[in-house]
């Protein structure tokens, strides 16, 4: 299953105008922080090109926001591949600086943290800075959405250092992966970038639920196939197409075939759903004011599936062949060059 394999998306993903501006200051960011520590890691971070993802999943941000929101996406994905399957005993420091990063949202802004990593200064720095003018019913949201999502990965680590990372049956893992995929805060976000909040009743509506369950599924499983090629290449066993080969017993082929039925249906469904959001609003009685806060919310979730869409086909995260350090690290079941969790 190659990296470009395309779907048919119903929606287009404006590009932010402030990329090319924002990405200097963030790669400078990115070095100053220590998130990378080698030429290795930086050119390997470079090649990933995480400016133009968010500047795809929050075309409307300004221009100091889309930098922020650059250096949020460096350290939840550098803090993503920490984990070393040769170091089963790593996964105790990853859960700490995860505790630490759940909680930091939950402290007043600019706290000191109190593990200290290159990984946790980095994100005491950006929440102060993103969580700067919303309300504390969204900081509780999306602390909650962030907070699931790295316990999560914490889980996703301890299945691997106990060589269990192969073993969820469909089921689990479609469920699984709707929490690792980290998307409920990713959307939450969109709102700060814009400097909106969807009204709360439209929030916790069952179909406002859905549509976001499903655009998580929807990501998770396209990404699943886009990475997959890295992902073999790491052991990795969290994966839609290696669970489905697993548990079918069929080809490697026929299990990315039935990958991408399953992402196309989930797309489906959102699609539907999506069409049903003007009746929700009548049903909620929402104003003017409201429906336009939730016509933006959705359109936050549709620039994340397009957004990230994009993205990937082209990332050198998901490049099928790596060489050097990079190839080496992947081969030995680590995800980073550089080690983050060290003070």
């Amino acid at each position: 299953m190659s990296q470009d394999v395309r779907f048919d998306l119903p929606f287009d993903t404006p590009v932010s105008d402030h990329l090319e501006y924002a990405r200097a200051r963030h790669l400078r960011w990115v070095w100053e922080m220590g998130l990378v520590r080698s030429r290795a890691g930086f050119e390997e971070y470079r090649s990933w090109d995480l400016p133009q993802a968010a500047a795809r999943t929050y075309p409307y941000a300004s221009a100091q926001d889309m930098v922020v929101l650059m250096n949020w996406f460096s350290l939840a994905f550098l803090f993503d591949d920490q984990f070393d399957a040769g170091r089963p005993d790593r996964a105790e420091r990853i859960a700490e600086v995860a505790r630490e990063l759940i909680v930091t949202p939950l402290r007043p802004a600019g706290s000191t943290p109190r593990v200290a990593c290159p990984i946790t200064l980095a994100w005491a720095q950006v929440w102060a800075h993103l969580s700067d003018g919303m309300s504390l019913t969204w900081k509780t949201r999306f602390a909650a959405s962030w907070g699931r999502f790295l316990v999560a990965h914490c889980e996703e680590v301890d299945l691997a250092a106990r060589g269990l990372a192969g073993t969820l049956d469909l089921d689990e893992y479609a469920a699984f992966r709707r929490r690792t995929v980290g998307i409920h805060h990713s959307i939450d976000a969109g709102e700060r970038s814009r400097g909106f909040e969807v009204p709360a009743q439209a929030m916790a509506h069952p179909l406002m639920e859905r549509l976001r369950d499903l655009a998580a599924d929807t990501i998770g499983f396209m990404n699943d196939i886009h990475s997959f090629e890295r992902e073999r290449r790491r052991g990795d066993g969290h994966n839609l197409i290696a669970v489905l080969h697993r548990e079918r017993g069929c080809s490697w082929e026929e299990a990315a075939a039935e990958a991408y039925a399953m992402t196309t249906a989930c797309l489906a469904e959102y699609v539907e759903l999506e069409a049903r959001v003007p009746g929700m609003c009548d049903e909620l009685g929402l104003d003017a004011d409201g429906r336009d806060r939730v016509r933006r919310g959705v359109e936050a979730i549709q620039h994340w599936i397009n957004g990230n869409y994009e993205w990937a086909l082209t990332t050198g995260r998901y490049a099928a062949a790596k060489e050097g350090p990079v190839a080496t690290a992947e081969r030995a079941g680590r995800g980073s060059v550089d080690d983050l969790l060290a003070v």
